[in-house]
Protein backbone atom coordinates (compact mmCIF):
# COMPACT_ATOMS: atom_id res chain seq x y z
CA UNK A 1 0.00 0.00 0.00
CA UNK A 2 0.80 3.81 -0.60
CA UNK A 3 1.77 4.43 3.37
CA UNK A 4 0.25 6.67 5.34
CA UNK A 5 1.20 8.55 8.14
CA UNK A 6 0.04 8.40 11.15
CA UNK A 7 -1.26 12.25 11.41
CA UNK A 8 -3.40 11.26 8.02
CA UNK A 9 -5.83 8.23 9.89
CA UNK A 10 -9.45 8.84 10.39
CA UNK A 11 -10.22 9.53 13.92
CA UNK A 12 -11.44 7.24 16.70
CA UNK A 13 -9.33 5.44 19.29
CA UNK A 14 -5.51 5.02 17.89
CA UNK A 15 -3.22 2.63 19.68
CA UNK A 16 0.30 2.47 17.89
CA UNK A 17 3.21 -0.04 18.51
CA UNK A 18 6.81 1.49 19.73
CA UNK A 19 8.33 3.40 17.20
CA UNK A 20 5.59 3.20 14.09
CA UNK A 21 5.32 6.42 12.36
CA UNK A 22 2.93 5.52 9.55
CA UNK A 23 1.15 2.24 7.84
CA UNK A 24 1.53 0.84 5.11
CA UNK A 25 -1.68 -1.46 4.84
CA UNK A 26 -4.92 -1.65 5.95
CA UNK A 27 -7.06 -4.84 7.64
CA UNK A 28 -10.58 -5.20 9.19
CA UNK A 29 -9.56 -9.27 9.28
CA UNK A 30 -6.80 -9.50 12.92
CA UNK A 31 -6.33 -13.15 11.09
CA UNK A 32 -4.59 -11.25 8.15
CA UNK A 33 -2.85 -8.74 9.57
CA UNK A 34 1.12 -7.99 8.90
CA UNK A 35 3.63 -5.94 10.14
CA UNK A 36 2.73 -2.47 9.41
CA UNK A 37 -0.52 -2.70 8.85
CA UNK A 38 -3.66 -0.46 10.20
CA UNK A 39 -6.15 -3.00 12.03
CA UNK A 40 -9.50 -0.95 11.92
CA UNK A 41 -12.00 -2.88 14.29
CA UNK A 42 -15.19 -3.00 12.59
CA UNK A 43 -18.17 -4.08 14.77
CA UNK A 44 -17.06 -7.29 16.59
CA UNK A 45 -13.73 -6.66 15.74
CA UNK A 46 -13.10 -4.65 18.49
CA UNK A 47 -12.66 -8.16 20.05
CA UNK A 48 -9.64 -8.69 18.30
CA UNK A 49 -7.25 -5.86 18.57
CA UNK A 50 -4.66 -7.39 21.23
CA UNK A 51 -5.10 -10.29 18.03
CA UNK A 52 -3.93 -8.20 15.46
CA UNK A 53 -1.12 -6.37 17.68
CA UNK A 54 0.41 -9.54 18.57
CA UNK A 55 0.18 -10.17 14.71
CA UNK A 56 2.52 -6.67 14.10
CA UNK A 57 0.06 -4.42 13.36
CA UNK A 58 1.91 -1.01 13.45
CA UNK A 59 -1.54 0.42 14.65
CA UNK A 60 -4.82 -0.47 15.26
CA UNK A 61 -8.18 1.85 15.14
CA UNK A 62 -11.53 1.65 16.65
CA UNK A 63 -13.38 4.44 14.66
CA UNK A 64 -16.23 6.83 15.58
CA UNK A 65 -17.78 5.89 12.16
CA UNK A 66 -16.61 2.78 10.85
CA UNK A 67 -17.88 3.17 7.37
CA UNK A 68 -16.52 6.91 7.47
CA UNK A 69 -13.41 6.13 8.58
CA UNK A 70 -13.02 3.01 5.21
CA UNK A 71 -13.92 5.65 3.11
CA UNK A 72 -11.21 8.12 4.33
CA UNK A 73 -8.54 5.79 4.26
CA UNK A 74 -9.38 4.21 0.72
CA UNK A 75 -9.92 8.16 -0.43
CA UNK A 76 -6.33 8.81 1.02
CA UNK A 77 -4.34 6.71 -0.60
CA UNK A 78 -6.75 7.35 -4.09
CA UNK A 79 -4.96 10.74 -3.80
CA UNK A 80 -1.74 9.54 -3.64
CA UNK A 81 -2.15 7.22 -6.09
CA UNK A 82 -1.12 8.11 -10.16
CA UNK A 83 -3.49 4.36 -11.26
CA UNK A 84 -5.79 4.50 -13.89
CA UNK A 85 -9.39 3.32 -11.70
CA UNK A 86 -11.84 1.54 -13.50
CA UNK A 87 -15.24 0.67 -11.93
CA UNK A 88 -17.24 -1.78 -12.92
CA UNK A 89 -21.16 -2.22 -12.17
CA UNK A 90 -24.46 -3.83 -13.53
CA UNK A 91 -26.67 -5.78 -12.84
CA UNK A 92 -24.95 -9.45 -14.11
CA UNK A 93 -21.61 -10.04 -14.76
CA UNK A 94 -20.12 -7.57 -12.40
CA UNK A 95 -17.41 -9.74 -10.88
CA UNK A 96 -16.70 -11.77 -14.17
CA UNK A 97 -15.96 -9.06 -15.76
CA UNK A 98 -13.68 -7.42 -13.21
CA UNK A 99 -11.76 -11.35 -13.39
CA UNK A 100 -11.72 -10.88 -17.06
CA UNK A 101 -10.30 -7.54 -16.91
CA UNK A 102 -7.64 -8.17 -14.43
CA UNK A 103 -6.45 -11.19 -16.63
CA UNK A 104 -6.28 -9.22 -19.56
CA UNK A 105 -4.62 -6.35 -17.82
CA UNK A 106 -1.69 -8.42 -15.88
CA UNK A 107 0.21 -9.24 -18.43
CA UNK A 108 1.13 -5.74 -19.43
CA UNK A 109 0.27 -3.51 -16.38
CA UNK A 110 0.73 -3.31 -12.90
CA UNK A 111 -2.84 -4.40 -11.55
CA UNK A 112 -4.42 -4.35 -8.72
CA UNK A 113 -8.40 -5.47 -8.72
CA UNK A 114 -10.81 -6.26 -6.13
CA UNK A 115 -10.82 -9.53 -4.35
CA UNK A 116 -13.66 -11.97 -4.89
CA UNK A 117 -17.17 -9.32 -4.46
CA UNK A 118 -15.39 -6.57 -2.44
CA UNK A 119 -17.84 -3.74 -3.87
CA UNK A 120 -19.29 -2.22 -0.83
CA UNK A 121 -18.22 0.53 1.72
CA UNK A 122 -15.76 -2.29 2.96
CA UNK A 123 -14.73 -3.66 0.08
CA UNK A 124 -13.86 -0.36 -2.22
CA UNK A 125 -11.81 1.22 0.41
CA UNK A 126 -10.08 -2.06 1.13
CA UNK A 127 -9.06 -2.33 -2.66
CA UNK A 128 -8.04 1.16 -2.67
CA UNK A 129 -5.84 0.49 0.22
CA UNK A 130 -3.92 -2.10 -1.57
CA UNK A 131 -2.53 0.62 -4.63
CA UNK A 132 1.50 0.88 -4.33
CA UNK A 133 3.11 3.52 -5.50
CA UNK A 134 3.96 1.86 -8.89
CA UNK A 135 0.16 0.58 -9.52
CA UNK A 136 -0.66 1.12 -13.10
CA UNK A 137 -4.66 -0.25 -12.85
CA UNK A 138 -6.94 -0.37 -9.98
CA UNK A 139 -10.08 -2.23 -10.99
CA UNK A 140 -13.32 -1.69 -8.66
CA UNK A 141 -16.69 -3.44 -8.59
CA UNK A 142 -19.36 -1.20 -7.17
CA UNK A 143 -22.72 -2.54 -5.68
CA UNK A 144 -25.71 -1.19 -5.38
CA UNK A 145 -28.33 -1.88 -3.19
CA UNK A 146 -30.27 1.31 -3.31
CA UNK A 147 -30.33 5.05 -4.70
CA UNK A 148 -26.94 6.87 -3.96
CA UNK A 149 -24.75 4.04 -2.98
CA UNK A 150 -22.67 4.15 -6.30
CA UNK A 151 -22.41 7.25 -6.25
CA UNK A 152 -21.20 7.38 -2.85
CA UNK A 153 -18.48 4.53 -3.75
CA UNK A 154 -17.61 6.81 -6.76
CA UNK A 155 -16.66 9.77 -4.84
CA UNK A 156 -13.95 7.77 -2.76
CA UNK A 157 -13.16 5.83 -5.76
CA UNK A 158 -12.81 8.49 -8.20
CA UNK A 159 -13.09 6.50 -11.37
CA UNK A 160 -12.21 7.51 -14.56
CA UNK A 161 -13.50 4.79 -16.77
CA UNK A 162 -16.82 3.47 -16.13
CA UNK A 163 -18.51 0.37 -17.09
CA UNK A 164 -21.80 -0.76 -16.44
CA UNK A 165 -22.14 -4.02 -18.11
CA UNK A 166 -26.18 -4.80 -18.37
CA UNK A 167 -29.25 -3.51 -16.95
CA UNK A 168 -31.90 -6.33 -15.52
CA UNK A 169 -34.80 -6.55 -12.67
CA UNK A 170 -32.71 -7.30 -9.64
CA UNK A 171 -32.96 -5.26 -6.14
CA UNK A 172 -36.40 -4.17 -7.38
CA UNK A 173 -37.25 -3.92 -3.51
CA UNK A 174 -34.94 -1.10 -3.28
CA UNK A 175 -35.22 0.76 -6.52
CA UNK A 176 -38.95 -0.38 -7.98
CA UNK A 177 -38.52 -1.34 -11.07
CA UNK A 178 -35.97 -1.58 -13.86
CA UNK A 179 -36.13 1.91 -14.95
CA UNK A 180 -35.24 2.33 -11.28
CA UNK A 181 -31.89 0.07 -11.69
CA UNK A 182 -30.77 1.87 -14.74
CA UNK A 183 -31.30 5.06 -12.29
CA UNK A 184 -29.34 3.64 -9.75
CA UNK A 185 -26.44 2.09 -12.15
CA UNK A 186 -26.03 5.78 -14.09
CA UNK A 187 -24.92 7.14 -10.75
CA UNK A 188 -21.09 5.55 -11.88
CA UNK A 189 -21.91 7.71 -15.26
CA UNK A 190 -22.58 10.73 -13.43
CA UNK A 191 -19.54 10.27 -11.44
CA UNK A 192 -17.13 10.57 -13.96
CA UNK A 193 -14.63 13.68 -14.49
CA UNK A 194 -14.73 15.85 -17.25
CA UNK A 195 -13.10 13.91 -20.29
CA UNK A 196 -13.46 10.34 -18.64
CA UNK A 197 -14.94 7.33 -21.02
CA UNK A 198 -18.34 5.57 -20.27
CA UNK A 199 -18.48 1.99 -21.79
CA UNK A 200 -22.20 1.17 -21.66
CA UNK A 201 -24.77 -1.23 -23.28
CA UNK A 202 -26.12 -0.05 -26.96
CA UNK A 203 -29.39 0.96 -25.44
CA UNK A 204 -28.13 2.93 -22.67
CA UNK A 205 -28.96 6.54 -22.24
CA UNK A 206 -25.95 8.78 -21.78
CA UNK A 207 -27.44 12.74 -20.86
CA UNK A 208 -23.68 13.81 -20.13
CA UNK A 209 -21.93 15.26 -23.43
CA UNK A 210 -18.19 15.82 -21.69
CA UNK A 211 -17.25 12.33 -21.44
CA UNK A 212 -16.60 9.91 -23.97
CA UNK A 213 -19.16 6.66 -24.48
CA UNK A 214 -18.54 3.56 -26.26
CA UNK A 215 -21.25 0.96 -26.63
CA UNK A 216 -20.95 -2.41 -26.35
CA UNK A 217 -23.44 -5.46 -27.78
CA UNK A 218 -23.69 -8.73 -27.65
CA UNK A 219 -20.76 -10.44 -29.48
CA UNK A 220 -21.26 -12.62 -32.47
CA UNK A 221 -18.51 -13.12 -33.24
CA UNK A 222 -17.48 -15.20 -30.37
CA UNK A 223 -16.43 -19.32 -31.54
CA UNK A 224 -15.67 -22.00 -29.09
CA UNK A 225 -12.72 -24.46 -29.79
CA UNK A 226 -10.51 -27.20 -28.18
CA UNK A 227 -12.36 -25.89 -24.88
CA UNK A 228 -11.77 -22.24 -25.25
CA UNK A 229 -13.38 -19.29 -26.62
CA UNK A 230 -12.26 -16.98 -29.61
CA UNK A 231 -13.38 -13.77 -28.88
CA UNK A 232 -12.10 -10.36 -30.19
CA UNK A 233 -8.39 -11.86 -30.98
CA UNK A 234 -7.68 -12.88 -27.52
CA UNK A 235 -8.02 -17.05 -26.53
CA UNK A 236 -10.25 -17.12 -23.11
CA UNK A 237 -9.82 -20.23 -20.98
CA UNK A 238 -13.54 -20.57 -20.74
CA UNK A 239 -16.44 -21.56 -22.86
CA UNK A 240 -19.29 -20.75 -20.50
CA UNK A 241 -21.74 -18.26 -23.34
CA UNK A 242 -22.38 -15.29 -20.97
CA UNK A 243 -18.46 -14.68 -20.39
CA UNK A 244 -18.90 -13.56 -24.02
CA UNK A 245 -20.70 -10.36 -22.72
CA UNK A 246 -18.78 -9.90 -19.98
CA UNK A 247 -15.21 -10.42 -22.01
CA UNK A 248 -16.56 -7.93 -24.79
CA UNK A 249 -17.30 -5.28 -22.19
CA UNK A 250 -13.95 -6.26 -20.24
CA UNK A 251 -12.16 -5.82 -24.28
CA UNK A 252 -13.66 -2.43 -24.31
CA UNK A 253 -12.13 -1.18 -21.15
CA UNK A 254 -8.81 -2.64 -22.06
CA UNK A 255 -9.15 -0.69 -25.50
CA UNK A 256 -9.44 2.80 -23.78
CA UNK A 257 -6.80 1.89 -21.16
CA UNK A 258 -4.37 1.56 -24.30
CA UNK A 259 -3.29 -1.56 -23.33
CA UNK A 260 -2.53 -4.54 -26.08
CA UNK A 261 -4.82 -7.59 -26.45
CA UNK A 262 -2.85 -10.71 -25.22
CA UNK A 263 -3.19 -13.84 -27.43
CA UNK A 264 -4.02 -15.72 -25.46
CA UNK A 265 -5.41 -15.63 -21.19
CA UNK A 266 -6.61 -18.27 -18.33
CA UNK A 267 -9.38 -16.28 -15.85
CA UNK A 268 -9.00 -16.97 -12.21
CA UNK A 269 -12.73 -16.29 -11.41
CA UNK A 270 -14.21 -15.53 -7.92
CA UNK A 271 -15.32 -18.10 -5.82
CA UNK A 272 -19.33 -19.89 -6.95
CA UNK A 273 -19.24 -18.56 -10.18
CA UNK A 274 -19.69 -20.91 -12.37
CA UNK A 275 -16.82 -23.33 -10.81
CA UNK A 276 -16.56 -26.40 -11.98
CA UNK A 277 -16.14 -29.68 -10.10
CA UNK A 278 -15.93 -33.35 -10.84
CA UNK A 279 -18.94 -36.30 -9.42
CA UNK A 280 -19.08 -39.80 -9.23
CA UNK A 281 -18.81 -41.84 -12.33
CA UNK A 282 -18.18 -38.96 -14.39
CA UNK A 283 -20.55 -36.46 -13.15
CA UNK A 284 -20.05 -32.52 -13.12
CA UNK A 285 -21.25 -30.24 -10.69
CA UNK A 286 -21.25 -26.61 -11.44
CA UNK A 287 -21.09 -24.47 -8.64
CA UNK A 288 -22.58 -20.85 -9.29
CA UNK A 289 -24.38 -20.21 -5.57
CA UNK A 290 -23.09 -17.13 -5.13
CA UNK A 291 -25.90 -15.08 -6.12
CA UNK A 292 -29.14 -15.21 -8.54
CA UNK A 293 -31.39 -13.01 -10.38
CA UNK A 294 -33.73 -13.90 -12.86
CA UNK A 295 -30.89 -12.98 -15.94
CA UNK A 296 -28.36 -14.86 -14.12
CA UNK A 297 -30.47 -17.87 -13.77
CA UNK A 298 -30.85 -17.86 -17.19
CA UNK A 299 -27.41 -17.82 -18.06
CA UNK A 300 -26.49 -20.51 -15.73
CA UNK A 301 -29.35 -22.81 -17.08
CA UNK A 302 -27.08 -22.60 -20.63
CA UNK A 303 -24.54 -23.34 -18.60
CA UNK A 304 -25.93 -26.43 -17.67
CA UNK A 305 -27.07 -27.56 -20.98
CA UNK A 306 -24.16 -26.78 -22.98
CA UNK A 307 -22.05 -28.75 -19.98
CA UNK A 308 -24.44 -31.66 -19.54
CA UNK A 309 -23.00 -33.42 -22.88
CA UNK A 310 -25.28 -36.21 -22.93
CA UNK A 311 -25.37 -36.45 -18.97
CA UNK A 312 -28.84 -36.01 -17.29
CA UNK A 313 -29.41 -32.66 -16.23
CA UNK A 314 -30.09 -31.68 -12.62
CA UNK A 315 -31.00 -27.87 -11.56
CA UNK A 316 -30.88 -27.29 -7.90
CA UNK A 317 -32.11 -23.65 -7.27
CA UNK A 318 -32.82 -21.74 -4.39
CA UNK A 319 -35.05 -18.12 -4.07
CA UNK A 320 -34.24 -15.18 -6.17
CA UNK A 321 -34.25 -11.97 -3.52
CA UNK A 322 -35.07 -8.52 -3.58
CA UNK A 323 -37.48 -8.40 -7.01
CA UNK A 324 -40.25 -7.41 -5.18
CA UNK A 325 -44.26 -7.74 -5.63
CA UNK A 326 -43.40 -9.17 -9.46
CA UNK A 327 -40.69 -12.13 -7.42
CA UNK A 328 -43.46 -15.30 -8.12
CA UNK A 329 -43.58 -13.90 -11.86
CA UNK A 330 -39.81 -14.79 -12.21
CA UNK A 331 -40.03 -17.82 -10.87
CA UNK A 332 -41.94 -18.83 -12.68
CA UNK A 333 -40.55 -17.64 -16.01
CA UNK A 334 -36.81 -19.56 -14.40
CA UNK A 335 -38.90 -22.52 -14.36
CA UNK A 336 -40.38 -21.96 -18.12
CA UNK A 337 -36.81 -21.70 -18.83
CA UNK A 338 -35.23 -24.55 -17.19
CA UNK A 339 -38.03 -26.79 -19.04
CA UNK A 340 -36.98 -25.00 -22.23
CA UNK A 341 -33.18 -25.57 -21.81
CA UNK A 342 -33.96 -29.43 -21.32
CA UNK A 343 -33.72 -29.78 -17.67
CA UNK A 344 -34.20 -33.40 -16.32
CA UNK A 345 -34.45 -32.92 -12.78
CA UNK A 346 -35.35 -29.68 -10.79
CA UNK A 347 -35.01 -29.23 -6.88
CA UNK A 348 -36.57 -25.99 -6.09
CA UNK A 349 -35.47 -24.89 -2.60
CA UNK A 350 -37.03 -21.81 -0.19
CA UNK A 351 -40.67 -20.57 0.15
CA UNK A 352 -40.47 -18.48 -3.49
CA UNK A 353 -38.53 -21.23 -5.10
CA UNK A 354 -41.97 -23.16 -5.54
CA UNK A 355 -42.62 -20.83 -8.20
CA UNK A 356 -40.04 -22.35 -10.13
CA UNK A 357 -41.94 -25.41 -10.11
CA UNK A 358 -45.21 -24.04 -11.27
CA UNK A 359 -43.33 -22.82 -14.86
CA UNK A 360 -41.35 -26.07 -15.15
CA UNK A 361 -43.85 -28.30 -17.13
CA UNK A 362 -42.55 -30.57 -19.04
CA UNK A 363 -39.29 -31.24 -16.51
CA UNK A 364 -39.21 -34.86 -15.72
CA UNK A 365 -38.35 -35.12 -11.97
CA UNK A 366 -39.55 -31.97 -9.61
CA UNK A 367 -38.94 -31.29 -5.88
CA UNK A 368 -39.65 -28.78 -3.83
CA UNK A 369 -38.41 -27.77 -0.22
CA UNK A 370 -39.38 -24.80 1.84
CA UNK A 371 -35.75 -25.26 3.59
CA UNK A 372 -32.58 -25.58 3.09
CA UNK A 373 -31.90 -28.57 5.42
CA UNK A 374 -35.09 -30.13 4.02
CA UNK A 375 -34.15 -29.49 0.19
CA UNK A 376 -30.61 -31.39 1.17
CA UNK A 377 -32.86 -34.20 1.75
CA UNK A 378 -34.55 -33.56 -1.82
CA UNK A 379 -31.13 -33.92 -3.51
CA UNK A 380 -29.59 -37.09 -1.41
CA UNK A 381 -33.33 -38.33 -3.31
CA UNK A 382 -32.37 -37.39 -6.64
CA UNK A 383 -28.83 -36.71 -8.01
CA UNK A 384 -27.54 -39.63 -9.62
CA UNK A 385 -23.81 -40.49 -9.82
CA UNK A 386 -23.50 -39.45 -13.83
CA UNK A 387 -25.86 -36.36 -13.69
CA UNK A 388 -24.62 -33.13 -14.38
CA UNK A 389 -25.75 -30.91 -11.55
CA UNK A 390 -26.06 -26.75 -11.34
CA UNK A 391 -26.64 -25.18 -7.51
CA UNK A 392 -27.49 -21.26 -7.63
CA UNK A 393 -29.35 -19.03 -5.68
CA UNK A 394 -29.37 -16.12 -3.77
CA UNK A 395 -26.96 -15.57 -1.39
CA UNK A 396 -29.14 -15.54 1.51
CA UNK A 397 -30.09 -19.05 0.98
CA UNK A 398 -26.73 -20.41 1.62
CA UNK A 399 -26.62 -23.02 -0.99
CA UNK A 400 -22.93 -23.94 -0.36
CA UNK A 401 -24.13 -26.34 1.61
CA UNK A 402 -25.67 -28.66 -1.21
CA UNK A 403 -22.17 -27.86 -3.12
CA UNK A 404 -20.17 -29.47 0.43
CA UNK A 405 -22.70 -31.99 0.58
CA UNK A 406 -22.33 -33.01 -3.05
CA UNK A 407 -18.58 -32.75 -2.85
CA UNK A 408 -18.44 -35.15 0.07
CA UNK A 409 -19.78 -37.72 -1.67
CA UNK A 410 -17.55 -37.27 -4.20
CA UNK A 411 -14.20 -36.69 -2.41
Amino acid sequence: MIPLALADLPPGRLDTARGAEGITGVKIDSRLVEAGDLFVAIGRGIEFVEDARARGAAATLVPDDAFAAMAALGAAVRDRSDARVVGITGSTGKTGTKDILAALCRPSARTVAAEASFNNELGVPLTLCRLEPDTDVCILELAMRGFGQIAELAAIARPEIGAITNIGPVHLELVGDVAGVRRAKAELVEALPRGGTAIVPEEFPVERDDVHVVRVGLPDDAVVENGRMLLGGVSFGFTARHHAANAAVALAVLDVLGLPRPGHVDVPFSRWRGEELPLPRGGLLVNDCYNANPVSMRAALELLSDRALGRRRVAILGDMAELGPDGPRYHREVGAAAAELGVDVLVAIGPLARGYLEGAGGVQTTRWAPSLEEGLEAVREVVEAGDCVLVKGSRAMGLEAVVDALAGVAA
